[in-house]
């Protein structure tokens, strides 16, 4: 199991590359998170969904996604609450200060995952969250030690040297996690080196004396990690400085499976920016992607307290393209109702009027991956959906695209404005080209999955370069 010093120190991609490099020794490996936090989710082959992170992660082992390799995602709605899904299912919704009372209930759903894995494959990859340093949450804990120690499997703790303070990071833990649980760990690494690692000879022998921990080496930064799937937001490529066509997309508070937009930032004659909060849309821009959202009525509110309800207008109004996507799609009509209160308090709020249809929140959740063909081009393409609601109106009478013959998404009368429940769909790389013609670039990257390939193969050779990767899967029991 490899568990951090903190949130975001590059527990994924390390369990992606260990994946990888185990599937290249011809091991049958999986991986495994307990519990997950994050909005960009993927679609199981049984129809249901877990963290985008552990789909990357089981691409890397060769397999397709499965609901046991996260049993535990929460999809946070509010500051303090989130839709719990469970071996792929919604649950229940629940404020945070309730969570800890699910959790016993959950840790035995999380056993029974793991155990059905441990059942089909040779080695485990386990990621953690979070940090088993935050003591205050070890109490009927999941995620970190609590599951560890639950299901006797071996730690590994990841520091973050880019952060700074990584002694302290590691040694810290150490002081202040019970024993017991300090008796897990069996070796630490240090993640995101810049520059000669030799340098950090004397911290890293400090380190081992420190905690009694034996090192199993130092990371550099993999300058390619943008070129694989993000599942955070603030992970995404910002490509704003290239020359080309200028797609912006709204960072809305409550954004979801953002990876729509991995394809579009290695686009050579694309230019993505993420707009954050408090910024003016630019003038120049020639796509607006309004992307998925887990709140859609909160993020409408939202956009509308940055004012880009008026930039878009005024967008639309120079003869811009608009793409809404899920969440997105549904802010681009007249009105959009919540009447059981789905998402938040019940009522509806005023969409932004550039499509004509209306969308109704409804308790059943589609999922599913599905293949579409796209009306304006012709274009075949694969893509997901992964919702609640259901949109109606004149502009679905111009679909966006077709799923086994029945009309999907909807068109505005001139073309400028468009939207569709489709995620995924730039993954496709004769739909990309297709599309991205329309708005005068010309594709000039190689095909999307075979560059994400080619870099969980870098990131599996990086990690044998500078990692004791024989060391760390034999630590495994």
């Amino acid at each position: 199991m490899i568990q951090g010093t903190g949130s975001n120190v590059g527990k994924s991609l390390l369990v992606a590359g260990l994946c990888r490099a185990a599937r290249r020794r011809g091991l049958r490996v999986a991986p495994f998170k307990p519990q997950n936090m994050s909005n960009n989710a993927a679609v199981t082959v049984e129809g249901g969904e877990i963290g985008r992170a552990q789909a990357l992660q089981a691409r890397a082992c060769g397999l397709p996604p499965r609901v046991d390799m996260n049993p535990v995602l929460l999809k946070p709605e509010t500051d303090v609450g989130a839709q719990v899904v469970v071996q792929g299912q919604r649950l229940t919704t629940v404020a945070a200060r309730d969570y800890a009372a699910l959790k016993p209930r959950l840790l035995k759903r999380v056993l029974e995952s793991f155990a059905r894995l441990k059942d089909q494959y040779d080695v485990i990859l386990v990621e953690g969250a979070g940090s088993p340093a935050e003591v205050n949450l070890r109490s009927g804990d999941i995620a970190n030690m609590g599951f560890a120690r639950a299901a006797e499997v071996p730690v590994i703790l990841a520091g973050d040297i880019d952060r700074g303070g990584v002694i302290a990071q590691l040694v810290g833990t150490r002081a202040v996690i019970d024993p017991a649980d300090a008796d897990m760990i069996v070796g630490f690494l240090v993640n995101r080196f810049r520059g000669d690692p030799r340098l950090f000879d004397e911290g890293y022998r400090l380190i081992e004396k420190s905690t009694g921990w034996r090192g199993f080496g130092v990371l550099p930064h993999f300058a390619d990690a943008w070129r694989l799937p993000a599942e955070d937001a603030l992970d995404l490529a910002q490509t704003g400085g290239k020359d080309g066509v200028k797609v912006v997309c709204l960072t809305f508070s409550r954004i979801a499976n953002f990876d729509d937009l991995d394809p579009l930032a290695q686009e050579p004659g694309v230019a993505l920016t993420m707009l954050q909060p408090g910024r003016a849309l630019p003038g120049d821009c020639d796509l607006v992607i309004l992307p998925g959202s887990k709140s859609t009525r909160g993020d409408l509110d939202f956009l509308r307290a940055q004012g880009w309800d008026i930039d878009l207008t005024a967008h639309w109004r120079r003869g811009g393209k608009i793409l809404g996507i899920c969440g997105g799609y549904q802010m681009l009509g007249r009105v959009l109702r919540d009447p059981e209160g789905i998402e938040g308090p019940p009522g509806e709020t005023p969409g932004l009027g550039l499509l004509d249809i209306e969308t109704e929140i409804t308790p059943r959740k589609r999922l599913g991956e599905t293949v579409a063909i796209h009306a304006a081009s012709g274009r075949e393409f694969y893509g997901y959906e992964i919702h609640m609601g259901r949109s109606h109106g004149p502009d679905c009478g111009r679909p966006f695209a077709s799923v086994a013959g029945r009309p999907e998404g909807a068109v505005s009368p001139e073309g400028q404005v468009s939207g569709s429940y489709l995620h995924g769909m730039f993954r496709n790389d004769a739909f990309r080209a297709a599309y991205l013609e329309v708005l005068g670039a010309t594709s000039g990257s190689s095909s999307y999955d075979a560059t994400v390939e080619r870099t969980l193969d870098d990131l599996a050779e990086h990690m044998e370069a500078h990692l004791d990767v024989p060391a760390l899967l034999a630590a495994a029991r």
